[in-house]
């Protein structure tokens, strides 16, 4: 690749020329290199080939929001509540036919490290967790409400025959950092409606990133210049409806490792 100092006038190595010169680029894992700006470095980082970036894409939906009060898009239709202590999950079902089944949880250790473990309906993980965003059905679809309980505190909910949890809710995994992309909410009645994306620190406290309102008119924001969130930070959409109604919310981010 030709190299030119523009204060010197002439091309690097020349004779007189010592200027150095640093070049960037983002190679997938055969050394290609990539376009990294926008849509047309995604492809490669979804198929895994570029060495410390990963994708994740969150969408969730509350089926059951009341007026009056903020509720995280989620399945628990309520505010969202978080553990400070990690602990094994309790998977349990509200219908005993699905006990035995297989559960894929995923989501933080005690030490915010990524997990996933299967677990089965009616039995506790190996692994302490203390966060979990999200749970797959893995056998049959579930027939109740299926739960992951860490401390006596329902961190996550497979609704009966959906399969997997429906989160607008993430924690940025340790020796990570989150870029978020795009962001999407839409309501389904024609009633006003906010919408608000939260996120908490590592030891800090929830504060808005972003609030939007409408009238039943799907919302759409692609950042340009994605938001960035440092390890350990929890983030949620946020949802406050005028007349009870059901809301859904997605969001789009790139992981990249720290080091």
């Amino acid at each position: 690749m030709a190299q030119y100092s523009v204060n010197r006038g002439r091309h690097y190595p020349s004779a007189g020329n010592k200027d150095i010169h640093e070049v960037v680029m983002l190679a997938d894992k055969d050394g290609n290199i990539i376009n990294s700006a926008g849509a047309a470095s995604n492809i490669p980082i979804a198929a895994g080939l570029v060495d410390g970036y990963s994708h994740i894409n969150k969408f969730g939906f509350n089926p059951s929001i009341g007026s009056g009060a903020w509720e995280a898009v989620y399945d628990g239709s309520s505010a969202y509540t978080y553990t400070t202590l990690a602990d094994v999950a309790v998977i349990a079902s509200t219908d005993p036919a699905d006990t035995g089944a297989l559960v894929e949880v995923q989501g933080l250790d005690q030490d915010y490290n990524l997990v996933v473990e299967d677990v089965a309906v009616g039995a506790s993980s190996v692994t302490t967790f203390i966060r979990i965003f999200r749970m797959i059905k893995k056998t049959t679809t579930n027939i109740g409400d299926v739960t992951a309980t860490v401390n006596g505190i329902v961190l996550a909910t497979i609704l009966a025959g959906a399969g997997q949890t429906l989160m607008a809710i993430y924690t940025v995994p340790a020796g990570k950092t989150a870029y978020l992309l795009k962001l999407q909410c839409n309501v389904t009645k024609n009633t006003d409606v906010q919408f608000r994306l939260m996120t908490k620190p590592f030891g800090g406290a929830f504060t808005v990133k972003g609030q939007f309102g409408t009238f039943g008119v799907p919302l759409e924001y692609n950042y340009p210049v994605p938001l960035v969130f440092t390890e350990k930070t929890d983030i949620e959409i946020q949802v406050l409806c005028g007349n009870t109604a059901a809301a859904g919310a997605l969001f789009d981010i790139i992981l990249v490792n720290n080091s």
